[in-house]
């Protein structure tokens, strides 16, 4: 009956609080960690990923105390479960990064996007849902490509989510993000050859843990979280949680006054957990989560050499903005997303007589993602343009690992995945088309043109990792994964609708628009992985690793209608990752410092990345030659004194194309081909990142507590596009976050209200960069700053 009536009030607060479209932002700050290193432990007990309720009933008060008094003062451990088991992050061999609920909320990070803003080698491609791709040191740029998965594979609670974008929703309930960079495979899922960002969201609880959160602040941000989780029974316990964000955005459309690049999400997740006894637990997942809103929304940023963009929109009457830096454009018709997924997933641990533990997880999962597109100019030139996809999948893995205490550990595995998926892409033109582009009257003006592509793919793998503690001191694990693949294709486009024509017209129309069909387009392929890594204790406190590693991520399918490079570019073959990396994990004075440090050298062949057709006006895979990543990271923590910690990471990374001879020419340079090779010009991939925090914490009096965090992100230079163009170049650019509140308790009730500030500086700055057209170079721009306020109950 509580719970009930627990459910009903947040669900009344919820609807009461989005009855009134309030400007807003954000999530709540605790006592975090730094960003981007080992999280601190909050009020709910361990970070960790085992999903602990934290202490006992039986634990005193003096006890808790002296246990929150201890935290304060040294870095806190983190548990992970990326080796399939429960351990400390310290004693892993294997790069990674870990942020904890605090340290996402203390720095208002509420989408993936700005996980960049935390994290070393990490970049995030994003445009909107469907344009979105996730790099680490450099690699995985390649947004937009419905035939491929990306080069960092995303989980959410151990499942897979085969496009980037099913994870652009807002972080919902997250208990921790750990981020593995290099390539990976042997215990995941899907093969992956830059490196592995793992969700994990809190589970139900036995306890009553129930919370409510309002943010609210500029750009007409406001969000709301509610969260209920407890027992049904000694057996079985519940959570739901869910949101709702709007934004009014922070772009202006000077054709009809609004604002774009804003937009609402919302979203719920509801979690059964079943525990019948102590050697079986089930843990059954549903969630859905919706966005409509207009981002995607482009800011003209360069036209390059010849200007021509300019001179076309002028010769048809139109005006677009050309200074970047009023956050302004000017569209007839406007952008739109619409976004509609979810899916189910079960999870079972059953551990056996002889201490063995099977695992099964099983999920399905679904993406529907609808745009409209404008063309950048406020005339009636192309009035609609874009993709839209339907994607669906299932995913099963079994486990078996070996008893913990072993000589010899290990877990052995098999995987399967299947996925569905079709999409239709479209370009719906006005009558000023041929105008715009010097094409006979009649060619392409009030001509709609609509292709279709579908995709299945079916992979089955084979996996296993074993540790041999050969000593005290010396571990040596060894992981091996075979993957194969089987894909089939067919790209098709209808007759171009619009007015009959004859002569060049149609010509022009045809080589634009033309029907196509390409039949059957099968692709099949073994992807083989494996990794051999050698740790050595040097004390108690510090670790030294070296690993050699493969990874290859398998070859995929484009579909859209080939250009210039016809039907041979429909088919991309593997890319393949060789890594060799050192490391050492420290924990210095007495735990209140911890200093982890990487050397890495990764060589790819057959690098997967975008390219720009200027044939069918279309972006398309690729392999881009070869590609040399290798650089230095550094993920630092310090704890100065009781109650304040301040932190660092960063990373220098030397991205170059150790051969690419048939590059796409940048705009200004001419011929149909160019040589990149030794150039540093990977997309988005900047040489220099580095990420400042500060965290403190001091008691006010006995139920009152003071916090403030401060938070510093820098990224280098970088380039926007493939062909390495000057004009794509993005500047480098800093932005700092602030935040500060109070925590007090009432009765059974924790409050927690704070205000915050994000790019405090109001810098100007941009985060992708998109060649358009030939002619034009489009970009998206950061967020401006942004003041807010939020306020959290737990109860």
């Amino acid at each position: 009956m509580q719970q009930k009536k627990l459910a009903a009030a947040v669900a009344a607060a919820y609807g009461l609080v989005f009855a009134h479209a309030a400007p807003a932002q954000a999530q709540l700050p605790a006592v975090a960690a730094v960003a981007g290193t080992p999280a601190a432990v909050g009020e709910s007990g361990s970070a960790g990923a085992s999903g602990d309720a934290g202490p006992s009933a039986a634990a005193t008060p003096a006890a808790a105390a002296a246990a929150v008094d201890a935290s304060q003062e040294v870095v806190a451990r983190v548990t992970v479960s990326t080796r399939r088991r429960n351990e400390t992050s310290q004693s892993v061999p294997t790069t990674m990064s870990v942020l904890d609920a605090n340290s996402l909320e203390s720095n208002r990070v509420y989408r993936v996007q700005d996980l960049q803003q935390l994290l070393p080698s990490t970049t995030v491609n994003y445009v909107h849902a469907r344009q979105m791709s996730f790099a680490v040191r450099g690699l995985g740029n390649n947004p937009a490509s419905d035939g491929l998965e990306g080069s960092v594979g995303v989980y959410l609670d151990n499942v897979y989510l085969a496009r980037p974008g099913m994870a652009a929703f807002d972080t919902l309930d997250i208990q921790q993000l750990e981020l593995l960079r290099g390539p990976q495979g042997t215990l995941f899922g899907k093969n992956t050859t830059a490196g592995v960002l793992n969700i994990t969201s809190k589970q139900p609880t036995f306890r009553a843990e129930n919370s409510a959160q309002l943010s609210i602040g500029e750009q007409g941000y406001a969000q709301g979280k509610a969260v209920i989780s407890g027992a049904f029974s000694d057996t079985a316990a519940g959570r739901i949680s869910l949101y709702k964000t709007h934004e009014d955005g922070y772009i202006t459309n000077l054709h009809n006054g609004d604002k774009v690049q804003g937009g609402d999400r919302q979203g719920v997740r509801a979690q059964l957990l079943l525990e019948p006894d102590n050697r079986l637990s089930a843990r059954l997942i549903a969630d859905y989560n919706v966005e409509d809103s207009n981002n995607g929304t482009l800011i003209f940023y360069s036209a390059g050499p010849s200007g021509r963009f300019l001179t076309q929109a002028a010769a048809v009457g139109a005006h677009p903005v050309t200074d970047p830096a009023r956050r302004q454009v000017n569209l007839d018709a406007g952008s739109h997303v619409a976004v509609h997924q979810g899916g189910v997933s079960g999870e079972v641990n059953w551990k056996l007589d002889n201490d063995y533990k099977f695992t099964s997880i099983s999920a399905y999962r679904f993406w529907n993602f609808t745009p409209r597109n404008d063309d950048g100019l406020d005339v009636p030139v192309v009035l609609n343009v874009g993709a839209s996809t339907r994607h669906r999948q299932f995913t099963q893995e079994f486990r078996l690992a070996t008893p913990l205490g072993r000589d010899v550990e290990s877990v052995l595995g098999a995987y399967y995945y299947y996925q569905n998926l079709d999409n239709t892409s479209f370009t719906v033109n006005g009558p000023l088309a041929d105008r715009f582009n010097a094409t006979p009257a009649g060619a392409w003006s009030n001509v709609s043109s609509y292709g279709y592509g579908h995709l299945r793919v079916n992979s089955y793998a084979l996996f296993g990792q074993s540790i041999w503690h050969i000593d005290p001191k010396w571990d040596l694990t060894a992981g091996l994964r075979a993957t194969y693949e089987d894909k089939l294709a067919r790209v098709t486009r209808d007759v171009p609708i619009g007015a009959p024509v004859g002569g060049a017209a149609l010509a022009a129309r045809n080589a634009r628009y033309g029907a196509y069909n390409s039949g059957d387009v099968r692709l099949n392929n073994l992807s083989p992985s494996a990794l051999l890594t050698l740790a050595y204790k040097l004390d108690t406190d510090v670790l030294a690793f070296g690993s050699v590693s493969h990874g290859e991520k398998s070859g995929g399918i484009n579909l859209s209608v080939p250009g210039a490079a016809g039907a041979s570019s429909l088919k991309v073959d593997n890319e393949k990752a060789n890594n060799l990396e050192l490391g050492i994990k420290s924990n210095l004075l007495g735990r209140r410092a911890q200093v982890n440090a990487s050397l890495f050298w990764n060589e790819v062949h057959g690098y997967q990345n975008n390219a720009y057709d200027p044939v069918s006006a279309t972006s398309y895979l690729t392999n881009a030659g070869d590609v040399r990543s290798r650089g230095l990271e550094l993920d630092t923590s310090l704890v100065v004194a009781r109650g304040f910690t301040v932190g660092a990471n960063g990373s220098f990374n030397d991205v170059t194309y150790t051969k690419y001879k048939n590059a796409p020419c940048p705009a200004e340079r001419l011929g149909p081909s160019c040589d990149l090779s030794g150039r540093a010009a990977l997309v988005n991939a900047p040489r220099w990142i580095g990420n400042l925090s500060a965290q403190y914490a001091h008691a006010l009096a006995a139920s009152i507590e003071a916090y403030g965090n401060v938070n510093y992100a820098y990224r280098g230079a970088t380039y926007g596009t493939l062909d390495a163009s000057e004009y794509s170049r993005i500047p480098a650019y800093s932005l700092t976050n602030l935040s500060a509140g109070i925590k007090l308790k009432r009765g059974a009730t924790r409050w927690d209200i704070s205000v915050w500030a994000k790019n405090v500086f109001d810098k100007q700055y941009y985060t992708s960069m998109w060649n358009t057209s030939p002619n034009a170079y489009n970009t998206v721009i950061g967020t401006p700053r942004q003041v807010g306020l939020t306020a959290r109950a737990d109860f």
